[in-house]
Order: structure tokens, then C-alpha cells, then sequence
């Protein structure tokens, strides 16, 4: 009879909400104790747990899903695991890390022992008239160049060569259009959510976001040409004004930088000096070899910077760097492994280990959630005019993005990192699920909230996003204000 009167969708939804505990858990609950979180491990440790630096290809005689900063695992075939017939895929957003490229200037030593050439790709830079098309324009590309009249040349430092710094290389490239076409065999050709390309253009449904960082367009390039063959066909990259993008994110929030710097970079917290205090010798050591001045804080507050540097040298496959005027002085293997730990280790800690971060993390990258809330709801409530959104950002994106939802093993996630949300609506008007996959593999949250996210009631996933950013995010203006 209440069947009856209420309707049965309405009935479903009424008891999907009633499954949802009415005290919401928000709190933070530490993550798995692994050895990535292990400061003992980081500073006394050898190796690097496994992970790879070296190159994007993961050997087969690995499993896919090992840990490769160069190119880390994603959706693909070959490993995707269709849920049973009963649950049907209605909508895809995902959010993914750009691919390999050069350091940041601000990471590269004053002088480098090597140049770095970028001549095998271009970075193509031009307008042209829409809505109506008029001339078109010539494919033009920007070519670094020294010219030997510029008295400043000197004073850029780094390395010499034709490259930007940074820039998707040539590798990284090939990586992000082999990414694109990964996901389309899977997201088209296993399940059928994305509709048929016509000539090469980017479907009606589907939706390609960026960062203000041309980095993350030099690689939404190459994964719609993987995805879609597109060459001629102009594809909108949707992206928001700088001052207040929530991908990247950019919008201000003194309060997450002020809770960020009670146990992070630049903290006197106890436990990040002591491993500062605990891996100062290396410090010197690198810094011997690099040139780097010792007084350089940006260089000597966390390990990102040196972190970067040999990185992206290790998977461009280039030598570890020598002194400039003492070529028998290098960095090796083993000093570079220390590093690699001690990074991962922070991005531990920043991330999941330090019981603040959930609240830094949610107010830095709060807005984001909101608007990943808001898509889902909106899909579950019958608005299918987009089933698939396509983010590329950064390491700063993905890992508050992990805080967030609490991920068991949090890890410094490494070029292409991804995280896909897959919302399926279940027959017989059953309500409606949500499945998380990191790296391929579904996610595994230290809250129980969401726990095994493999088919999570997404009353539950909205409860608990609504419950940290508000609806629409309307929370956060008042979590980012000054403390």
C-alpha cells in the first residue's frame, strides 16, 4: 500500500537514505601502516619498495598495477572488471595527473652537468576564428632558443637546450595518447557509455576539463587523438578563471595553507623536523654535488625539489648528475633511493598521515568534490546530457583528492595517476552505486563511511562528500577563511 502511494522510485530512495546512518562520519581515521609511511624505513631503508623510476613501460614481469612514477597504472582492458549484469554504467568522471615531463625550473640545479633537448615534439600555440570559422591559421609552435647577444643568458641557470621547463616531452606524450586509447576500449568499446565518434570529433556527452598550467592541454591533446583520432576537429578544453580554479586548485584558502603549515613544509612540527634532522647529511651531500646553496630554504624545507629533479632525469632515461668542475663527484643510485623514499614518505604524511590533513585537504580541494557531488546527483536524478568528464591536473589535484577519501596506502601519486568515479544505476529501480578505482583497481578508504568502494550507495558517497564541503561546495568559503 505505502508502495503504492509513494511511488516506487520514491520508495527506493526513502530507504537507501534510512541505510544512511543519520550521524554522518567525517573524522579522520589514519591510514594503513605501510612502509611508504614508515619515517625509519625512509631514512634507513634501501631501495625503493619495489616502485619504478627507470622508465613508462612496467615489465611484464610485473603485475600492471606496480607503483611506476614514470607512467602509473590506469584503466585499461586488459584488467578492468565488469561489475555483474544487474548493475548498469550511467556515468564516468575522472581525474587523472598530467604524464612525464621536464622539471620546473625552480628544481633544476643553478648549472646543470647536460643539456636537454626537446626537438622531437612542439608545443603549438595559436588562435583561430569560431562560430562562424574564418582564415584558419598556420600550426605554429614555440622553439626555445639562446641568443648569444643576450648578456642574461648566463643568469637563466638550469639546463641548456631547446626545452621549457616544464614541458610534456616526447615520451610523456606518447604516454597520454596511449592513456586516451586505453580508456576509450574500455569506456566505448567494453561497456558502450561513450557513443560513437563521428570524422574524428569528440562525441556530444563527453567533456575534457584542464588546468590554467599548459601543461596539463599539451596532454588533453594527445588523449583525445588516442581516444578519438581527432586531428582537424577543434575540441573545447573547458577550464576556469585562474584566480579561482578548483581543479588545480587556485582559488584562496589561507585557512588550508595555515593547517598545512602547523605539521607540514616549513612547520617546526616535530615530526616533520625530524626528518629534516634525520636526512640532513644527504642534504649536504646533494647539495656538494648540485651546487644548490645551502642557505636555498625552497630547496631544504621538503624534499620536492631534489624529488623532481632526478626523477624526471631517471625516467627520460638520463645519467645521474656529476659536479660541473669535479666530474668524478656524482650522485648515485643509493643517494637518489634515499631521496625517493624520503618523498614518498611525505606525501604520506602530508596527505594521510598527519590527522590535519583531511581538514587541509578538504578545504583546498573542496569546491572540486562539490562539483563531482553535484554531477553525480544530477546524473542519478535523469540529466545524461554529459556520461563522461575528463580531467587532467596535477600531483597537487589527485593527492588532496586521495586525503579526501581517505585512501588506505596513500603514495605520492606519479605521472598519469588516476582516479576514475563510475556511477551505475542497479535494475528493478534498486537505487543507484558508486564505484572508485585508483590506478585501475578499486580504492580502499580507511573511513568506514566508504570502506571497499565497490558499489557504494551513493546516498552514502553524498552524505559524506555533503558533509565535509557542503552542497555545491557552500561550506568552503567559510573553511578557507583565515583562522
Amino acid at each position: 500500500m505505502l508502495s503504492s502511494l509513494l511511488g516506487l522510485p520514491l520508495l527506493v530512495e526513502l530507504r537507501m537514505a534510512a541505510a544512511v546512518s543519520s550521524t554522518v562520519d567525517l573524522a579522520w581515521y589514519s591510514p594503513k601502516n605501510i612502509s611508504v609511511g614508515s619515517l625509519a624505513s625512509a631514512i634507513n631503508g634501501t631501495g625503493i619498495y619495489g616502485f619504478i623510476f627507470s622508465s613508462s613501460q612496467t615489465p611484464s614481469s610485473l603485475p600492471y598495477s606496480t607503483y611506476n612514477w614514470c607512467n602509473m597504472p590506469h584503466v585499461r582492458s586488459e584488467e578492468y572488471v565488469k561489475p555483474s549484469s544487474e548493475y548498469s554504467l550511467q556515468y564516468v568522471e575522472l581525474i587523472h595527473r598530467h604524464h612525464k615531463r621536464t622539471p620546473y625550473a625552480a628544481n633544476t640545479f643553478p648549472v646543470e652537468s647536460y643539456p636537454w633537448y626537446c626537438n622531437n615534439s612542439g608545443l603549438f600555440y595559436y588562435g583561430q576564428p569560431l562560430n562562424p570559422a574564418g582564415n584558419s591559421s598556420a600550426s605554429t609552435y614555440w622553439k626555445v632558443f639562446e641568443d648569444p647577444g643576450n648578456p642574461f643568458n648566463i643568469q637563466a641557470g638550469g639546463y641548456a637546450g631547446d626545452c621549457e621547463f616544464p614541458q610534456i616531452t616526447r615520451e610523456g606524450l606518447d604516454d597520454a595518447w596511449q592513456h586516451g586509447k586505453d580508456l576509450y576500449e574500455v569506456y566505448h568499446g567494453e561497456v558502450g557509455l561513450i557513443p560513437n565518434s563521428k570524422s574524428g570529433e569528440v562525441p556530444k556527452g563527453v567533456s575534457f576539463r584542464v588546468t590554467n598550467n599548459v601543461i596539463t592541454s599539451q596532454v588533453a591533446g594527445m588523449v583525445v587523438n588516442g581516444m578519438f583520432g581527432t586531428t582537424n576537429a577543434p575540441t573545447p578544453l573547458l577550464i576556469q578563471t585562474p584566480t579561482i580554479d578548483s581543479l588545480e586548485p587556485k582559488y584562496s584558502c589561507p585557512a588550508a595553507s595555515s593547517l598545512k603549515s602547523q605539521y607540514g613544509s616549513g612547520s617546526t612540527n616535530p615530526t616533520w623536523q625530524r626528518h629534516l634532522l634525520d636526512s640532513a647529511d644527504l642534504a649536504s651531500q646533494l647539495d656538494l654535488i648540485s651546487g644548490v646553496s645551502p642557505s636555498a630554504s625552497d630547496w631544504h624545507v621538503s624534499w620536492d625539489h631534489y624529488f623532481d629533479n632526478l626523477s624526471a632525469r631517471l625516467c627520460h632515461a638520463k645519467p645521474l648528475p656529476c659536479n660541473v668542475t669535479n666530474q668524478n663527484l656524482c650522485i648515485q643510485q643509493h643517494e637518489v633511493d634515499k631521496v625517493f623514499r624520503l618523498g614518498e614518505w611525505e606525501y604520506n604524511w602530508l596527505y594521510r598521515g598527519a590527522s590535519l590533513s583531511l581538514a587541509a585537504s578538504t578545504a583546498s580541494f573542496g569546491v572540486w568534490i562539490g562539483e563531482l557531488a553535484s554531477h553525480l546527483h544530477a546524473v542519478s536524478k535523469g540529466d545524461k546530457s554529459i556520461v563522461y568528464r575528463h580531467n587532467v591536473a596535477h600531483d597537487g589535484s589527485v593527492s588532496p583528492l586521495l586525503s579526501i577519501l581517505q585512501v588506505e596506502e596513500m603514495v605520492w601519486p606519479g605521472m598519469g595517476a588516476e582516479v576514475t568515479f563510475e556511477l551505475y544505476e542497479k535494475a528493478n529501480s534498486d537505487g543507484w552505486f558508486v564505484r572508485v578505482l585508483w590506478g585501475g583497481q578499486v580504492l580502499r578508504s580507511s573511513s568506514p563511511m566508504l570502506g571497499k568502494m565497490d558499489m557504494v550507495p551513493l546516498e552514502r558517497v553524498l552524505a559524506y562528500f555533503d558533509g565535509l564541503v557542503g552542497k555545491q561546495a557552500n561550506l568552503i568559503p567559510a573553511k578557507c577563511a583565515p583562522l
